[in-house]
């Protein structure tokens, strides 16, 4: 359910991601048990820039026993996924291909996805034109807002593949910092891959049905996007179910999907766009709920029913 296009977060996007990554997984292009050290993942790493999320999943890794010059493809999936790790989708789209991801895309038949592209590079753009063309920040905003999609892609193509050959160091992570002020945020925010919330349902319902892909690809998926399940109070009442939701200062979205023990198949996507601080911390709080008592409550999914309609 939702209404509208606005902008898919840079967490939602995950979920296209994580499904190529279990294809290719699937068809022996990649190796989930093959390992990447921190220091790989870290060229994509920009501090105070994720809410924490990545320094979060390092810390899990840490708790879990894992060791971090060693780290499996598959654990690098689940903490994109669990912990929202931009660093790791980063990398991730770098392994897979922007190319295959986007031919992935078209292959689901959602209709209004707009392309992917790197979306920790494209933090670096206004500094990127800063440099280039000697831009006020006033100039700066400016310029962004005039560019036009394919061009602010392609930057960030650029950037991405510049950090492949001389990833950033500690000190120009710092100075990007220092341009990330909420009008750079916004346009960030507001140039992140589009799509509706219809869009989202047909994926959910993709990964809900366990029949669209081949069942091997599955088999990569789940432990990647049903990590809700390994949870014993979940198993109690659900077959499986999975979810993907994320923000910036602007938007919060989420999707999700579930199959009860009763048989019930639910796919749900809610998106929001231009939301105030406010908005954005009453949505966050009682998100949750809503979606619980959405699988729940058959009277309660009616009376939402009847609202959008």
């Amino acid at each position: 359910m939702g209404r509208g296009k606005p902008k898919c977060d840079a967490s939602t996007v995950k979920i296209i991601v994580a499904i190529e990554d279990a294809r290719q997984a699937s068809e022996g292009i990649i190796n989930p048990n093959e390992t990447v050290s921190t220091k790989e993942l870290n060229t994509f790493f920009i501090p105070k820039t994720d809410g924490g999320a990545h320094e979060g999943w390092i810390k899990h890794l840490t708790n879990s026993g894992i060791d971090l010059q060693h780290i499996p493809l598959s654990e690098v999936a689940k903490g994109m996924i669990s912990y929202s790790s931009n660093a790791n989708t980063e990398y991730l789209m770098s392994l897979l291909g922007l190319d295959h991801i986007e031919h992935l895309l078209q292959s689901l038949h959602v209709a209004n996805h707009d392309s992917l592209y790197p979306i920790v590079s494209a933090l670096f753009i206004p500094e990127h034109l800063k440099k280039e063309r000697n831009l006020s920040k006033k100039e700066l905003v400016a310029v962004l807002n005039r560019m036009e999609m394919e061009e602010y892609r392609r930057l960030a193509i650029d950037i991405h593949n510049s950090w492949l050959k001389q990833p950033l160091t500690e000190q120009e992570k710092k100075l990007l910092l220092k341009d990330l002020n909420m009008d750079i945020q916004r346009i960030w925010s507001d140039r992140l891959p589009g799509a509706t919330a219809q869009d989202y349902v047909s994926i959910m319902r993709k990964l809900n049905n366990k029949s669209y892909f081949e069942q091997r690809v599955y088999d990569y998926l789940d432990p990647v996007m049903e990590q809700l399940m390994e949870n014993p109070s979940n198993r109690q009442w659900l077959v499986h179910a999975g979810q993907k939701g994320g923000s910036t200062a602007f938007v919060l979205t989420n999707s999700m999907y579930a199959t009860d023990k009763e048989g019930n198949e639910t796919e749900l996507a809610f998106f929001s766009n231009d939301l105030t601080s406010f908005e954005q911390a009453k949505l966050s709080k009682n998100l949750h709920g809503f979606q619980l008592k959405f699988l729940t409550d058959e009277d309660f999914r009616a009376q939402v029913k009847r609202e959008l309609e």
